[in-house]
């Protein structure tokens, strides 16, 4: 799966520059007959990021520029309208096959593969169990209620529940830096074990302050977990068997996935 590159604050950077020109006789071939934009263009724009634009292609989505860019040493990719105002953090989707491509797809590093991990080791004690808690089989998911990513799982994750009767799906709440108002809701809902407050958390909604140190001990040993095993990014799912996934799927796949010897 395609990374993303995540900068200093989550925001959409508006950007402002001369309107595009559209031919006279309106759009009827290639894009790049009316829409263009250099390297060294795009990263004059995207100054204020820091970032430098190595690469510029059309998406496989029309309207938007692709661009390859690098920051601190890291690759990624992000969108940008044929305006040349603004900017899109996430990934293109072929709706088809449920897959995202990417015109610079040999040219991001693909993700390591993790190795298996013993899932007796997995701090459960602190998980927030959805589905049927007393299933035979176990899914576990280490995910961030402010990660864009992982909002959108949890839904995912709610619909497998209904999917497969027999699963306990074990929510490991793993706060990310980047994102600094995780914390005190991911302390909130282990304190109180509560699937609603464990909703509204995924959903945006207000969430009550902790009251318990106690939480803070279970988030520092659900993340030092996550780092002694190369988690460092969300979602990420540990299958029953301890293999490690990376990213986020539909229910139908997971459940494929679950399912298959």
């Amino acid at each position: 799966m395609l990374k993303e590159i995540c900068f200093a604050a989550a925001i959409t950077i508006t950007l402002v520059s001369s309107s595009y020109a559209m031919a006279k006789e309106g759009c009827g071939g290639s894009c790049i007959t009316c829409h263009s934009l250099t390297e060294k263009d795009a990263t004059e724009l995207l100054k204020k990021t820091g970032t430098t634009v190595t690469s510029v292609k059309q998406s496989p989505a029309l309207g938007l520029f692709e661009l390859l860019v690098e920051r601190e040493g890291k690759k990624g990719i992000i969108l940008m309208d044929y305006g040349k105002k603004h900017l899109i953090q996430g990934m293109v989707v072929d709706i088809e096959k449920l897959e995202p491509v990417s015109a610079h797809e040999q040219n991001i590093p693909k993700p390591k593969e993790l190795p298996p991990v013993d899932i007796t080791k997995i701090p459960v004690e602190n998980a927030i169990v959805i589905g049927n808690p007393k299933g035979d089989k176990k899914l576990y998911v280490f995910t961030d209620p402010d990660c864009p990513y992982c909002r959108k799982a949890h839904t995912q994750l709610k619909k497998l529940a209904d999917l497969m009767p027999d699963l306990a799906i074990h929510i490991m709440l793993f706060p990310l830096p980047m994102h600094p108002a995780a914390l005190d809701k991911c302390r909130t809902v282990i304190e109180t074990k509560s699937i609603g407050l464990l909703d509204d958390a995924f959903e945006g909604k207000e969430v009550p302050k902790p009251k318990s140190d106690r939480s803070i001990k279970a988030i520092d040993e659900i993340v030092s977990f996550g780092n002694s095993h190369g988690i460092s990014g969300t979602p990420t799912m540990i299958l029953p068997d301890g293999r490690v996934q990376v990213g986020m799927r539909d229910a139908e796949s997971m459940k494929k996935m679950l399912e298959a010897k």
